[in-house]
């Protein structure tokens, strides 16, 4: 079997799954969890509690 000669000239799409989505999305859930501990650690309580969907003690 012959390889091809040329190359395909792909661009990364503009919208959709692409590399740099992804790296954006890592970093945003990455500081989300950080500060979701944050505020657990600061108010003593977990983070359903602080937005009063659910009792806590």
């Amino acid at each position: 079997m012959t390889e091809p000669t040329q190359a395909p000239k792909a661009v990364d799409p503009a919208f959709g799954f692409n590399t740099y989505a992804e790296r954006l999305n890592g970093r945003a859930a990455m500081i989300g969890f950080l500060l979701a501990i944050v505020i657990e650690f600061v108010t003593g309580k977990g983070l359903l509690a602080w937005l009063g969907v659910i009792q806590g003690s």
